[in-house]
């Protein structure tokens, strides 16, 4: 699988790593050259020429109209079931929070989610009597009963790397969402082919974007189930009749607030660098990369928490917070997960074998 520009082309997109081996994209990820050259340029312009006037609005909406584009083109749905929000928890919260829950229905989760998914849930139960129940990641369709109403889980657990078994789910026929966080970006997400109803995701993560950063998409069929609560310019099709209009008629109507246009424009030109290099060899050389990473890690004795095909790799460790610590010392950038003993590298198409390689000595 070849990509449109070698892997040094690629890698030299991202500065951060001539002096820092850079493995915690499932945080944030590393800034390409380019993104930070088009948000420099965008705020030289708003210093010299003021933030008012058509132009500057259009120029914003032209950089929404992209990153729609973009982003539902890598999910595989319609543009007009995508909408633009700030975070993973946004579109979680977007759906929860619009859900028609009554006292008592479960939503099913698992044991292995972030407070993205579980402080949402948390909402639900205290707003809506919401039962909430969770069970193993790796067999949570078999958890599903005729008590449950709604699930909600992760594409990618971001606790080690599992993949969620998708099509059990869909096979419930229960009405799922997907925290897509350590999903977009990072491994092949076809929103059709997965099943989900909902998928929500970040841009700052796996697409190199800014903080502030998100996706949701809804499944067109699911559109009207979901009550908005937050609304805004974009939320309604008669900007001339706020009052008076109804809703925007597809996913836009969650759209939240505008970005600033610098940030509009670092993400689109993040995800064109994407486009630029290829999806299918960024996926695979991501997870190929994380492949041989795990396998080094325990080769030299470390035990790796079960994984799938991600780009996620995690390992017990008794002092992981110090790890982590060292490791950030030694220019080699990981994070650990409070409360679960691990340290976690996330490795990127942007690494190489020397990233990898500088790790497992340090880290054993």
């Amino acid at each position: 699988m070849r990509s449109a520009m070698d892997p040094s082309t690629f890698r030299a997109e991202f500065p951060v790593l001539e002096t820092k081996a850079f493995l915690n994209a499932g945080t944030d990820g590393p800034v390409p050259r380019r993104a930070a050259d088009i948000a420099r340029e965008r705020v030289e312009d708003e210093l010299t020429e003021g933030r008012a006037g058509r132009p500057h609005f259009d120029r914003m909406i032209a950089a929404m109209d992209r990153r729609r584009e973009l982003v539902a083109g890598l999910m595989s749905c319609e543009q007009d079931e995508l909408a633009l929000t700030h975070s993973t928890t946004d579109g979680v919260n977007i759906v929860l929070g619009g859900l028609d829950i009554q006292p008592g229905d479960e939503i099913l989760t698992s044991d292995e989610e972030h407070p993205g998914v579980l402080a949402p849930l948390a909402g639900a139960r205290r707003r809506c009597g919401a039962a909430i129940r969770q069970a193993p990641f790796a067999g949570l369709a078999s958890a599903v009963t005729e008590k449950t109403k709604f699930i909600a889980t992760s594409h990618v657990s971001w606790v080690g790397g599992k993949v969620i078994d998708a099509a059990a789910l869909r096979d419930t026929g229960v009405p799922f969402l997907l925290d897509g966080a350590q999903g977009i970006g990072a491994v092949p997400v076809d929103v059709r082919e997965l099943g989900c109803d909902f998928y929500a995701a970040s841009g700052q993560k796996w697409l190199c974007g800014p903080d502030g950063t998100g996706y949701l998409y809804v499944n067109k069929d699911r559109l009207d189930e979901i009550e908005p609560r937050f609304l805004s310019f974009g939320s309604i099709e008669d900007h001339e009749d706020p009052l008076g209009s109804p809703l925007h008629p597809n996913a836009r109507r969650f759209d939240l607030s505008f970005v600033p246009s610098s940030a509009g424009a670092w993400a689109v030109a993040s995800l064109e660098l994407f486009e630029d290099a290829g999806w299918d060899w960024v996926h695979d050389r991501a997870a190929t990369l994380a492949d041989t990473l795990a396998g080094m890690l325990t080769e030299r004795g470390r035990e790796v928490l079960p994984r799938g095909r991600s780009t996620l790799v995690s390992w017990l460790d008794e002092d992981c917070e110090a790890t982590s610590s060292r490791l950030g010392e030694n220019g080699v950038v990981v994070r650990f997960i409070p409360g679960r003993g691990l340290v976690r590298a996330s490795v990127g198409a942007w690494n190489d074998e020397s990233d990898l390689e500088r790790l497992a000595e340090l880290a054993t």
